[in-house]
């Protein structure tokens, strides 16, 4: 058996109707799980249920639309992928926002909890929604998708990148606590990614241009990248591993003059 075969294992994926969320439920459904496909939008989920559906077969992926600033609305989300696929072995925490663009100095209040609560709070319920059914089993792998905004400050993005240093932490805490329970909780830290997220960044030459010139890589990531970190951690490859931030990033943090976030 391949150590990154997951056949049979339920997956839930938050924000994976596109980019990094996306490659991540595909990348799964392929090495035999169950996914369940979470965004705001039914009809965005669905689609990527069909595409998973024409070439895995039917029963490998639902679509539950779900908006991660409701605790209620991922009550939902849990509970459906237990009543239609069954208890969660996987959780992937991945759907984040960043509503606002400046120095932090001039954040609002009602914008600075937005951030925290989509980007912390949202993950720290999903946990307690499926945490104990991993330790009811004795397996289970959780994983929050952070950035390497985490490890720096930043004169424009500095309440996301205080959020995404705060999931490190709630990875590392998580692990202690479950870890007796063979529950490992992980993160993972991408660099600049290919996706609409960062499509402002990718499409202007110049950020580009610098970016390129400090990443020893020299390429933009894929999602793919990161669907392969993310099946590292979920799988026995990654059974041994816990509390840890990988960074995906190209090599750009360990580059002087570094920049870029996924």
């Amino acid at each position: 058996m391949s150590l990154f075969d997951l056949t049979d294992k339920v997956a839930i994926v938050t924000g994976s109707s596109r980019g990094i969320g996306r490659a991540i439920a595909m990348r799964m459904a392929e090495q035999g799980a169950r996914v369940v496909i979470a965004s705001r939008k039914q009809e965005s989920c669905q689609a990527v249920v069909d595409e998973i559906t024409r070439a895995h077969g039917d029963g490998r992926a639902i679509a539950v639309a779900a908006n991660i600033s409701s605790k209620e609305a991922l009550r939902h989300l849990v509970s459906e992928a237990n009543t239609r696929l069954g208890p969660v072995d996987i959780l992937v925490c991945n759907a984040a926002s960043n509503p606002y663009y400046g120095p932090l100095g001039s954040i609002s209040d009602e914008q600075f909890r937005k951030v925290l609560d989509n980007n912390i709070l949202s993950n720290h319920w999903l946990v307690q929604l499926t945490a104990p059914q991993m330790i009811e089993r004795t397996d289970g792998a959780i994983i929050f998708v952070s950035s390497i905004g985490g490890l720096k400050g930043s004169p424009v993005i500095g309440a996301y990148n205080i959020s995404k240093a705060a999931d490190m932490q709630l990875a590392r805490n998580y692990a202690v606590e479950y870890g007796r329970h063979n529950v490992r909780v992980n993160c993972i830290a991408p660099g600049l990614i290919r996706t609409d997220f960062a499509r402002a960044l990718v499409e202007n030459q110049e950020t580009l241009k610098a970016a390129l010139a400090t990443t020893p890589l020299k390429r933009v990531g894929e999602a793919d990248d990161i669907a392969g970190a993310a099946l590292f951690l979920a799988s026995a490859a990654g059974r041994f591993v816990t509390g840890q931030t990988i960074v995906v990033d190209g090599g750009i943090t360990i580059a002087s003059g570094a920049m870029g976030v996924s």
